[in-house]
């Protein structure tokens, strides 16, 4: 068979761009077991209570949209661990434009807590 009788039999899917969505509990363990593996143990502790409450918030969400965001969020999170890249994260004022007041105090009180480990 010619390659483009094939085209026409069969099309081409297009190639996702992003990787499916991890469950929400697989994706939980996932992260708890790249903090064991790729954080120092300074903030492995910090990292790992502050997913547990996270999770433990948004357990009960019925907005299939905030669930999605939510996902999306923390599985970016956990390729940023996974590759080594979450030392060099920087936030653009997009992003903080985006928070309301409440995740703005608690990103400020979670860079005063990162701080206070470092001086340790």
């Amino acid at each position: 068979m010619r390659p483009s009788l094939i085209r026409l039999i069969r099309p081409r899917r297009p190639e996702r761009k992003t990787p499916p969505l991890l469950p929400p509990l697989k994706l939980y363990r996932s992260i708890l077991r790249a903090h064991r593996s790729k954080l120092p143990s300074e903030l492995r502790f910090l990292g790992d209570e502050y997913v547990k409450a996270e999770f433990k918030a948004h357990k009960n969400t019925d907005n299939a949209l905030h669930i999605v965001g939510f996902l999306t969020q923390w599985q970016d999170y956990l390729r940023s661990i996974d590759g080594g890249t979450w030392q060099e994260g920087k936030m653009t004022q997009q992003d903080l434009d985006k928070m309301s007041p409440e995740q703005v105090s608690q990103l400020y009180e979670l860079m005063q807590e990162t701080k206070r480990i470092g001086q340790q």
